[in-house]
Parts: C-alpha cells; sequence; structure tokens
C-alpha cells in the first residue's frame, strides 16, 4: 500500500512522539529507586484504570481475538471477552491481601520467597519472566506482522524501532514513565479504535451478510452450544484468569494505587470496560469467516477491512498499533526491570539504589536482542501466549492457595506446580496443530496442582 520509506520515516514519527513524551516526564520526576519501580501510593483511581486499561489493550487485540473466533465461534469470543476482565477482578482480593501481608512490597516473589522458600521462589521467578519475554515477543511481532500489511517491511527493522523506542523512555523514567506514556497512549488508542469500529461496519455491511454466509457456511461458529466453542471459550477464560495473575506489571500497579479503595475501583473499572472492546475485537474473525475470506485468519481483521479503508486511516494504523504494543511493551520492560532490583537487591543487600537501576537498565537492553530476534520470525501471537499461559496456569493455585491457608509448604507447592507443569504440556498442540487438546491440557495443569 505504501512505500517501505514511507512507512519506515511514519514509524521513527510516531515512536519518537511517544518516547519524547515520557523522556520530558521522566526529566521533570527523577526520583529514587522506589519511585522507579513501584510508584508507591501515588496513582488515583482514574490512573489506575487508565494505566490498566492501556495494558490490557496491546496489540495483540488486533490478532488474536478474531484468530480465536475462526476456529471457535461466538462461544470463544465470550469467552476471551470475559477472562480479558477476570484477572483485574480477581486480583483485587489478592492485592488487597498482599498490602496487608507485605505492605512494602515490590513484587509478588517476594510474597513466594517468604512463604515458599528458594526452590518455589526460584521456579515462580522464571515463569513470571518467561511469560513477561513471550508478551513483550508476542507484542512487537504483532506492530511487525502490522507494518508488513502496509509496506515490505523487514520485520526485525519494526522490531527494532519499536523495541529500541520504547526501551529508551522506560528504562529512564521507570514506571511512573511508562504510567504517564500510557495515558498518553490511550488518547490515540481510544478514538482510533472507535474509528475502526465504524469503518469496520461499513466494511461489512452490518450484521445481517455475516450472520448469513455463516449460517451457509459455518453454523457451528454462531452456535454458543457447539462443543468446539465452548472448548475454547472457557480454555481462553482459565488462561488468561490466571495468567493476568503472574504479570509483575500487575503487581506493581497494585502497590502504586494510592489506597486499598483506589486500588480496588481502579481495576474493577479496567476490567469492565476492557471486556467489550476484546468482544468487538472478535466479531471480525466471525465476519472473515462469514464473507467467505480465505487466507491466514491471524490477519482476520485486516483481511476483512483493509480494501475499505480510506488512505489516511491505512497511515492511523501506525501509531495506532505503536500506541497498543507500547503501553504494553513498556509494562512488560519495567515490571522486569522491578524484578532485577528487587531480586539483586536480595542477593546483595548492601549495593546502592543508583547502581541496582544502572543494572536494571543494562539488564533490560540485553534482553531486548532475543525479543528482536524471536519477533522477527512471525510466530502466532496467539499461539505464544497460549504457552505462556499453561506455565502460570500450572502455578497458580500452589502459589496464591497460601495466602489463606497458613497449612500449605513450599514443598508441597514446587512439587504440585512440577507436576501440573508435567500433565499440561503432555496435551498441549505442537505449533501448527489443530489445538484438539487444548481445554483438557490447560484444566490438567490448573487442577492437578490442587489435587
Amino acid at each position: 500500500m505504501f512505500s517501505t520509506t514511507t512507512t519506515v520515516l511514519c514509524l521513527l514519527l510516531f515512536a519518537a512522539a511517544f518516547t519524547i513524551s515520557g523522556v520530558l516526564y521522566a526529566r521533570s520526576e527523577r526520583g529514587s529507586l522506589e519511585d522507579y519501580i513501584i510508584a508507591r501510593n501515588s496513582q488515583s483511581t482514574t490512573a489506575t484504570m487508565l494505566t490498566l486499561l492501556a495494558t490490557s489493550l496491546g496489540g495483540w487485540i488486533l490478532f488474536s481475538p478474531a484468530q480465536a473466533a475462526t476456529w471457535g465461534g461466538l462461544a470463544a469470543v465470550i469467552g476471551y471477552a470475559l477472562g480479558a476482565a477476570s484477572p483485574r477482578i480477581l486480583m483485587i482480593p489478592l492485592g488487597r491481601r498482599m498490602r496487608e501481608l507485605i505492605p512494602q512490597g515490590h513484587t509478588l516473589t517476594e510474597f513466594v520467597v517468604l512463604r515458599y522458600g528458594r526452590a518455589m521462589y526460584l521456579l515462580t521467578l522464571l515463569i513470571m519472566l518467561f511469560y513477561m519475554f513471550i508478551a513483550l515477543t508476542a507484542e512487537i511481532t504483532a506492530i511487525a506482522k502490522l507494518v508488513t500489511l502496509l509496506a515490505p517491511v523487514p520485520l526485525w527493522a519494526t522490531a527494532a524501532i519499536v523495541m529500541v523506542s520504547t526501551l529508551i523512555y522506560t528504562a529512564y523514567g521507570g514506571l511512573r514513565a511508562s504510567i504517564v506514556t500510557d495515558k498518553v497512549q490511550m488518547a490515540v488508542i481510544v478514538p482510533l479504535l472507535l474509528v475502526l469500529l465504524a469503518l469496520g461496519w461499513r466494511a461489512v455491511g452490518g450484521i445481517e451478510p455475516t450472520v448469513q454466509g455463516l449460517r451457509a457456511q459455518a453454523p457451528q461458529l454462531l452456535s454458543l452450544t457447539d462443543p468446539m466453542g465452548v472448548k475454547a471459550g472457557l480454555t481462553f477464560f482459565v488462561a488468561i484468569l490466571l495468567t493476568g495473575l503472574f504479570h509483575q506489571g500487575n503487581w506493581q500497579r497494585v502497590y502504586s494505587a494510592q489506597d486499598n479503595r483506589s486500588m480496588r475501583r481502579g481495576f474493577l473499572l479496567a476490567g469492565v470496560l476492557v471486556s467489550p472492546i476484546i468482544f468487538l475485537m472478535g466479531l471480525f474473525g466471525l465476519a472473515f469467516t462469514g464473507l467467505g475470506q480465505g487466507g491466514d485468519s491471524s490477519i482476520a481483521l485486516f483481511t476483512v477491512i483493509m480494501p475499505h479503508v480510506p488512505v489516511w486511516f491505512a497511515v492511523a494504523l501506525i501509531p495506532l498499533g505503536l500506541a497498543l504494543v507500547m503501553s504494553t511493551a513498556d509494562t512488560v520492560i519495567s515490571a522486569v526491570s522491578s524484578l532485577i532490583a528487587v531480586d539483586v537487591r536480595r542477593v546483595a543487600p548492601r549495593v546502592s539504589g543508583q547502581v541496582l537501576m544502572r543494572l536494571s537498565r543494562w539488564l533490560i537492553f540485553l534482553l531486548a536482542i532475543p525479543v528482536i530476534i524471536a519477533a522477527a520470525q512471525g510466530y502466532s501471537v496467539l499461539y505464544l501466549f497460549l504457552l505462556a499461559d499453561l506455565l502460570c496456569c500450572a502455578a497458580a493455585f500452589p502459589v496464591f492457595f497460601g495466602l489463606f491457608n497458613p497449612r500449605h509448604n513450599g514443598r508441597i507447592a514446587f512439587i504440585s506446580t512440577v507436576c501440573g507443569l508435567a500433565a499440561g504440556l503432555a496435551l498441549f498442540p505442537a505449533p501448527g496443530d489443530r489445538p484438539e487438546y487444548l481445554l483438557e491440557s490447560f484444566l490438567l495443569a490448573v487442577l492437578v496442582p490442587a489435587v
């Protein structure tokens, strides 16, 4: 649609705009290590809601919900939408409990090492880091794929531009810079998503053509009782619900909220608002199938709308994609930085805060290298997320049961998590395989540790 040079210049321009906003704020708000990693008790209900909503709406919403709808149907879309809201709701009692037990805490790993010991702590830390690596890779992959729809820009080039731009302001300003840029990015995301939905409605000609096409070609996708759809919906609900509990970015925002009331309202509002957005994005997958579109289902949304969008909106897809991806990527980068700072201090308590800040920044830049390499491969965004989700599901019950049951110990938590991982991975599909036993793999990963 556009030339490579023009697209790369637009990408650089819009990425620079977000980066400059974060750097300018960070220059005026340089604080301590505590401010850098947690911004404790500083965010109101509205600020907490906006930053959580921005981090929830990653670039994956343009790919994964629609792709899920093409094989799971309406039931899968509903499960996906409810699943997107569920971690925010469940984090309310868990966050309140964590603020009571460790009022000066920073990370979930602090609770795990104090409650269960070193073995479970290391396993939980590895799962959290792997999940956040996959989440970051999936986000960068999403924007790289989006740009290739506009021009023949190599995946690695887009990945490098977006990753470096996000690293600059997040490594410089920490969590506060991430939260401030989330507000700026939401000002871009909301109006452009509304325009996208309006153009999409016009492109498919309303509801009737899609429904007629589905009734003729794939009526099971409209059924809320179709076994495949129900399994898909339950899979997404369980996976997203439990995975969100292991995102360090969520725990940072538990502690950055001004008080329990701000935390509760911010998380509740973010959960309520994200659900309908995911549902509407998923409907493009039904339109893709109902209108008889062929090709790659992971780009179902763009296959439906691209022939009908004006040139100005095709250009606007670049800042929309960047805002979606950078709002999520900066959360992951800040989350990993906080884990590095907190866990290095545990090993070397005499290290100064300035040294820890420099160390976390440099290690984050090293992390960017494998992320860019992985994103350049163009793997399925949905598959990457599901793999990370499975690992988190296996650790969910063993970790959080100890918040409320004093008899639960570290040895049982570690063994049960390993058993859950083994059981879930045994049925997890290989790349390219049909997800025939995906729900069973997630249920095994969740239930085996509980048993």
